[in-house]
C-alpha cells in the first residue's frame, strides 16, 4: 500500500462510534475481510482500518444512527502508520450503508396481558409480578402456573 490511498473499503462497525476529537468529528474501526475471487489466500486475516471523520454531516450520521455490525463503504483517504502493527488509519470522506445490523432483542423481560391483568415474566426469576391493567399491584405469584390463583384470590378480596 502506498502510505497515502483513496479508496473504497467495505466492513463491519466493530464498536459503536464516538465522538472525535473536535466539533463535528467522529472516530470507529471498520473491519474488512477479504472475499471473492480476488482474496489472495485463504488465510488471510482481517484488516482493521481506524477511521476518522471531519465531515459533520458523516460524523452526525455515524453517532446517531451506526451501531455495531453495520456493514458500510467508506471511501477515503487511507495512511499506514509508520508502526506496521498500528491500524492503517483511514480520513472518511464518504460513507453508505450497505447492510443494518439486525435489531438486537431483549429476550429477558416479558410482559403479557391475562384480560384486565399485566404479568412480568423474568427469565432469571420464577416468582411473577401481576399488577391491574391501571397499575395497581395485585401481588407476586409463586410460578407462572399460580398467576390463575393469585388473580382469583385478588377478585375475592384477598390482598395476600
Amino acid at each position: 500500500m502506498n502510505p497515502q490511498t483513496h479508496l473504497a473499503i467495505d466492513g463491519y462497525v466493530d464498536a459503536i462510534p464516538a465522538p472525535g476529537t473536535g466539533w463535528g468529528t467522529a472516530r470507529f474501526d471498520l473491519i474488512h475481510s477479504p472475499t471473492g475471487p480476488d482474496r489472495i489466500a485463504s488465510d488471510v486475516p482481517d484488516t482493521v482500518y481506524a477511521c476518522t471523520t471531519a465531515d459533520p454531516r458523516i460524523a452526525d450520521v455515524l453517532l446517531r444512527e451506526i451501531r455495531t455490525g453495520d456493514l458500510l463503504r467508506v471511501t477515503g483517504t487511507v495512511v499506514q502508520a509508520d508502526d506496521p502493527t498500528a491500524p492503517p488509519r483511514v480520513s472518511v470522506d464518504s460513507l453508505e450503508v450497505l447492510e443494518a445490523a439486525p435489531a438486537s432483542v431483549l429476550y429477558e423481560l416479558l410482559l403479557e396481558r391475562f384480560g384486565n391483568y399485566v404479568v412480568v415474566f423474568d427469565v432469571d426469576r420464577d416468582p411473577v409480578p401481576v399488577f391491574t391493567a391501571s397499575g395497581h399491584w395485585v401481588g407476586e405469584a409463586a410460578s407462572p402456573d399460580a398467576i390463575s390463583d393469585l388473580i382469583d384470590a385478588y377478585e375475592e378480596g384477598d390482598t395476600r
